[in-house]
C-alpha cells in the first residue's frame, strides 16, 4: 500500500499542464489583418426601385410623359405607355445599349423635368441585361470638354426607376 500512496503523491506534485496557444495566436496574427484589409475594399451599393403593385391602379392623365423601356428577346422598345416611340434591334446578337443611351439622352433633353422611367423585361432574359439597361436609363457618362482623354462626368437621366414584367 505504501507504494500506491507514493505513486499517487508523485502524480499530484508534478508541474501543472499549460495550454499551448501559440498556434491560435499565429492564426489571429494572420487572420485579423486580412479581414481588416478586405473590409476596406468591400462596398455596398443600394439602388431604390419602385415595383409595380398587384392592384394595377390606373395612372392619371396629368402625369405627363413617362418613358418605358421594354426589353424583348430581339429588340429594345421605348414607349410612352401607349405607343412605341422607337425599337432598337440587336446588333451581333447583343443589345445595342449605345443607341439606347442616345435615345434616353434625347428624351431627357425633351422632357428635362421627368425623373421617372420604367424598365420592363420579358421572361427568360438574363438578369445581367436588366442591370445594364437600368444603368443606361439612370445615368450617362459624357466626356469632359477640354479635359483629358479619360475624363468623364456622370449625368443623371431618369433616376426613379420602376421594374416590372413586359406586357
Amino acid at each position: 500500500m505504501a507504494r500506491r500512496r507514493h505513486h499517487y503523491k508523485r502524480r499530484t506534485k508534478g508541474p501543472a499542464h499549460e495550454i499551448d496557444v501559440t498556434t491560435f495566436l499565429n492564426l489571429m496574427v494572420v487572420l485579423v489583418p486580412f479581414l481588416l484589409i478586405t473590409a476596406v475594399f468591400s462596398r455596398l451599393t443600394i439602388v431604390e426601385l419602385n415595383l409595380p403593385s398587384s392592384a394595377g391602379g390606373a395612372t392619371s392623365a396629368d402625369q405627363g410623359f413617362r418613358p418605358e423601356v421594354v426589353v424583348r428577346a430581339e429588340t429594345i422598345e421605348i414607349t410612352n405607355g401607349s405607343q412605341v416611340i422607337a425599337a432598337i434591334p440587336k446588333v451581333d446578337d447583343e443589345y445595342d445599349l449605345d443607341t439606347l443611351q442616345d435615345m434616353m439622352i434625347s428624351l431627357k433633353k425633351e422632357y428635362p423635368e421627368q425623373d421617372s422611367a420604367s424598365v420592363l423585361m420579358e421572361r427568360m432574359i438574363p438578369y445581367d441585361y436588366l442591370i445594364q439597361v437600368m444603368d443606361v436609363v439612370r445615368s450617362v457618362e459624357i466626356a469632359v470638354e477640354g479635359g483629358e482623354e479619360d475624363e468623364y462626368e456622370l449625368y443623371a437621366l431618369f433616376t426613379e426607376i420602376s421594374v416590372g414584367d413586359a406586357p
